[in-house]
């Protein structure tokens, strides 16, 4: 077990050659195959799902969190491998396309071959189906859990086709991370919908929608040019890079407003912290992308030619790991306040 590559495939999208390849474990395989890197984002949604949950002082299954969490890890995961296999197929990712240049492809690269990936594909899928069966067997078949189960199937089959090359995949990111995970895991660990919890999700599912925005941005020039018609394709670089800052600033905006409307006790104002952050990384998408390696930028394993993503990235896990914080807060505070701060 090299539990050195299980903490870097955990941080980075690691480079690797077929030699280091075929001397990895089957789980550093997997980690490095399914972009592991980027599942923090799906965790922290299944976290927040149950942490409302508890905002709302409802009873919680910690073993029905637990599962929903792993089901959606999973899910996320299946998506990404899909993602790589459909691509390889449809010819998107020969001839050096961008997806080959900041992380490895495991088809393109000749890591797996295509039954090998498949099967990768197959035993992920089935995982997060098992654990989508068993939250539908321990809400007595619930109809809206078959739903929500569908729609994430969806989701992950259609996702890379048709609805990313048709400008709806940044739509799609902002569907899923908000009313699908986190009303949907609501709803899965309370019975209930509340559209009070996707409102209040906001502020996290914009940040993780500039990340698929931000890479997007990064591979405008190459998709335009492969007829895949993302949204900052369509949009424009420039459009499309100050539609990411308005979903860097609104975070803070809707915070504010869910305290003031007392749906957040003050304790949420330490989203705040995240602002240095911001900061750092706001001016470079005042700017277009730059045509060579900025000195000082970080190059592969996460890092050039992606540009704008990877800084996307970093700013949605300073604001995410704060607004979780801050709900984790709220939760406790809750429980010694007035019911003053809870809307009814």
């Amino acid at each position: 077990m090299n539990f050195a590559m299980w903490k870097k495939a955990l941080t980075v999208i690691p480079e690797v050659s077929k030699e280091e390849w075929d001397k990895l474990d089957i789980i550093s395989k997997w980690l490095i195959s399914t972009r592991a890197a980027v599942l923090v984002m799906t965790f922290l949604s299944a976290v927040l799902a149950g942490l409302f949950a508890l905002h709302d002082r409802q009873p919680v299954n910690l073993l029905a969190w637990l599962v929903l969490t792993l089901g959606l890890v999973l899910a996320h995961a299946t998506n990404n491998i899909f993602n790589d296999y459909t691509d390889y197929v449809r010819g998107v990712d020969k001839d050096n396309y961008f997806r080959t240049q900041y992380g490895p492809q495991p088809v393109a690269d000749g890591l797996l071959t295509k039954r090998q990936h498949l099967t990768y594909f197959a035993i992920t899928g089935l995982l997060a189906l098992a654990c989508g069966l068993f939250l539908i067997l321990t809400n007595d078949g619930s109809p809206v859990i078959w739903l929500l189960l569908g729609l994430g199937a969806v989701f992950v089959l259609f996702y890379t086709w048709p609805m990313k090359g048709f400008a709806m995949g940044e739509l799609a990111v902002l569907i899923v991370w908000g009313p699908l995970m986190i009303g949907g895991g609501y709803y899965v660990l309370t019975g209930g919908w509340n559209w009070n919890v996707v409102w209040a999700s906001l502020p996290y599912v914009l940040g993780v929608t500039t990340v698929i925005f931000g890479k997007h941005i990064d591979k405008r020039e190459i998709d335009k040019a492969k007829k895949i018609y993302t949204l900052p394709v369509v949009i424009g670089e420039k459009a499309a890079r100050y539609a990411v800052l308005a979903m860097m600033v609104l975070p803070y905006l809707i915070a504010v407003g869910l305290i003031a409307i007392r749906y957040f006790t003050p304790v949420m104002l330490v989203v705040f912290v995240a602002v240095p952050t911001f900061l750092k990384m706001y001016p470079q998408f005042l700017k277009p992308r730059p045509e060579t390696r900025p000195e000082g930028f970080p190059d592969g394993q996460g890092g050039w030619p992606l540009y704008f993503a990877p800084q996307s990235f970093v700013n949605n896990r300073a604001f995410g790991m704060w607004f979780m914080l801050g709900l984790i807060a709220d939760v406790v505070l809750r429980l010694a306040l007035p019911t003053f701060w809870i809307i009814k």
